[in-house]
């Protein structure tokens, strides 16, 4: 049975989906004349995987990020006529998987094509649809392999700059070595870290960091999905603030409703640090592995100093 992960209607969200080309660092570009320029086109439907593309593809292709607002829920998204276009022109796709951008295949399917290439991570990982957290990004592995996927795609689309893109496969996948250095100092000097979280945005991250989170995953679920939790878990949640039971708040500050808001006052009258973590890569400023590093520092910082840091 497929986990559901869109229907977060009731949630607090401050501006508007867009379409963001070449929004997602100075490795993408921008796709309006990609005909013309002979680049590929490319799509990423996050602008963390747009992110990635740009930096394998360089100049050789032209990247569209389908989410990058981080003020914006990407669980909620609806397709516009616009964003049919940019994807139905692609030649290269990838998409997150599990359920959580599902108007990808949506719009995939209404403009098919034999040539074009799609990397579903969620497939490439070989992950079930009752796959419990979609967040694929915090998992240290994914991005590694879906570098090494993109890489042989356009090697298969642009034959002849292939050593290109395997370079950049190679140069890429060595600028994530800061970031599992980062996770495995955090893991060795604060082993078993207690945490509470809002919803499982970066638990694969806190899991290989070696902290635990005491937050029950079904909280998580509900709060992810739009559910009211049930009063056992809200007031486990609580406890943990009360009975200064853990050391961090890790929140999703890029959709809120009444009850995280409630949580995030708990935790400051607590005295507890809160550190942001998002569903869509910041900009500027950021690119992939930065932003990865940027929040294993402030995890670090909050249990080093209790330092806050709800955004980055």
């Amino acid at each position: 049975m497929a986990v559901r992960f869109e229907a977060r209607f009731r949630r607090t969200i401050v501006g508007a989906v867009v379409v963001a080309a070449g929004l997602v660092g100075s490795a993408c570009s921008s796709s309006a004349t990609p005909a013309s320029s002979g680049k590929i086109v490319a799509v990423g439907a996050e602008n963390e995987y747009a992110n990635v593309i740009g930096q394998i593809g360089g100049k050789y292709v032209a990247t569209t990020a389908i989410l990058s607002n981080p003020n914006t829920d990407p669980h909620t998204f609806e397709s516009s006529p616009k964003v049919a276009e940019v994807v139905g022109a692609a030649e290269l796709i990838v998409q997150n998987g599990v359920g959580y951008d599902t108007f990808m295949n949506k719009i995939e399917s209404t403009s098919p094509s034999a040539d074009r290439k799609v990397i579903d991570v969620q497939a490439l990982l070989g992950l079930p649809d009752s796959t419990p957290n979609p967040h694929l990004w915090y998992k240290p592995t994914t991005m590694p392999a879906v570098a090494q996927a993109i890489g042989r795609d356009l090697s298969s689309l642009d034959p002849s700059h292939a050593a290109y893109f395997e370079s950049n496969v190679t140069t890429f996948t060595a600028s994530l070595t800061p970031w599992d250095q980062a996770i495995a100092a955090l893991a060795t000097a604060y082993p078993g870290a207690t945490v509470a979280t809002t919803e499982p945005v970066a638990d694969y991250m806190l899991e290989a960091a070696g902290t635990r989170n005491l937050t029950p995953f079904t909280f998580q679920a509900d709060i992810m999905n739009g559910v009211d939790p049930s009063p056992q878990d809200v007031s486990i949640q609580t406890g943990l603030f009360t009975g200064h039971q853990v050391k961090v708040f890790v929140y999703n500050q890029q959709v809120t409703d009444s009850l995280t808001q409630s949580l995030l006052t708990l935790a400051h009258q607590n005295g507890i640090p809160v550190v942001g973590v998002y569903e869509t890569m910041p900009t500027p400023g950021y690119d992939y592995q930065s932003w990865m590093v940027a929040e294993v520092q402030a995890l670090r910082n909050a249990l080093a100093h209790g330092t806050s840091a709800p955004r980055l």
